[in-house]
């Protein structure tokens, strides 16, 4: 009577596998919104980088168009052997530092991000490998 009351009380091989299957399978489900959040999360660090390289390109495109046609005729008017090419070499140049800047910016920010998130890629090949292990 007693080895059968010890034997009701120890959980059976199957049962004890399917309660390994399970822990594997929340696991894996747990590692999955890991991974999910992970990404939403360089998607917003994406996002956000992008705004100085907006930036910087609508700083660029102020400066191609509106103070190199001011400034062009500016230094033709104040200087008349220049030609107008060269006014508008001139004012495009000083700038130019401008927007580069804030594209170097946006674009040093794109690059601190990593692409894939390492950590839960290899979580679930350690936890792949080992549920598949005989």
């Amino acid at each position: 009577m007693a080895n059968q009351m010890e034997t009701e009380a120890e959980p059976g091989v199957g049962s004890l596998m399917g309660g390994i299957l399970d822990d594997a399978r929340e696991l894996l489900v747990q590692q999955l919104a890991l991974f999910q959040s992970e990404i939403k999360n360089d998607v917003h660090k994406v996002t956000m980088a992008s705004i100085p390289l907006v930036i910087g390109g609508l700083f660029l495109m102020v400066a191609a168009i509106l103070l190199a046609v001011a400034g062009a005729h500016l230094l033709v008017a104040l200087l008349p052997a220049l030609p107008l090419w060269g006014g508008f070499a001139i004012v495009g140049g000083l700038f130019l530092p401008l927007g580069l800047g804030f594209v170097l910016w946006g674009n040093s920010k794109l690059n601190a991000i990593s692409a894939p998130p390492d950590k839960t890629i290899e979580g679930l090949k350690e936890n792949i490998q080992w549920t598949t292990k005989k």
